[in-house]
C-alpha cells in the first residue's frame, strides 16, 4: 500500500499536463504510473494510484443500486473518474472538465493524502492555511485524534 508524504508545487502546461515530482515517484511501487483522477470532496482533484483505487471501486460496486443515496454518491464520486497514465516524458494529463471543477490554473500544488494525492489550485490551497488559525488547527486535531475517555462521560 502506498503511503504518500510531501507537498509539491508544479505547473500545468497549455494542454493541462504536469510532471509528477520525483519525490512522489520515489514513493510509488516500481513502474506504477497508472492513476485514476477524480473530483475531490473539496474543490480539488484526487489522484489515486491504480492499486489504491481498486479496493475503493470494488467497495462502491457492492453498494445497493436501489438506494437513491447510493446512486447520488456514485454519480458524484465516479462521474468524473478518469484513468490517466504518465506519458514518455512523465507527464500526466488532467481532463478539462476536472480542471474546471477544481478551478485549476497554471500553478498547482500536489498534496499527500495518505494513499492518494490531492491536486489544488495554488492560490486556493494557500488560502486554506491563511484562513485556518493555529488555535483552530489545534482544536481540530484534538477533535479527530483524541478519543474521549469513557470514564469521563
Amino acid at each position: 500500500m502506498v503511503r504518500f508524504l510531501g507537498e509539491y508545487e508544479v505547473t500545468l502546461d497549455a494542454k493541462g499536463r504536469f510532471l509528477l515530482p520525483s519525490g512522489f515517484k520515489k514513493q510509488l511501487p516500481e513502474a506504477e504510473l497508472r492513476f485514476i483522477v477524480n473530483r475531490g470532496f473539496e474543490k480539488c482533484l484526487t489522484l489515486y494510484p491504480a492499486n489504491s483505487w481498486e479496493p475503493i471501486h470494488a467497495k462502491i460496486s457492492e453498494l445497493n443500486d436501489f438506494d437513491p443515496k447510493v446512486r447520488a454518491f456514485r454519480r458524484q464520486f465516479l462521474g468524473g473518474a478518469t484513468e490517466v497514465e504518465a506519458d514518455s516524458a512523465g507527464r500526466l494529463l488532467l481532463p478539462p472538465t476536472l480542471r474546471d471543477f477544481a478551478g485549476l490554473t497554471k500553478n498547482v500544488i500536489l498534496v499527500a493524502a495518505v494513499d492518494k494525492i490531492e491536486i489544488w489550485d495554488a492560490d486556493t490551497y494557500k488560502k486554506i492555511f491563511e484562513e485556518f488559525s493555529p488555535e483552530a488547527f489545534s482544536n481540530l486535531a484534538k477533535e479527530v485524534m483524541v478519543k474521549p475517555d469513557a470514564t469521563n462521560e
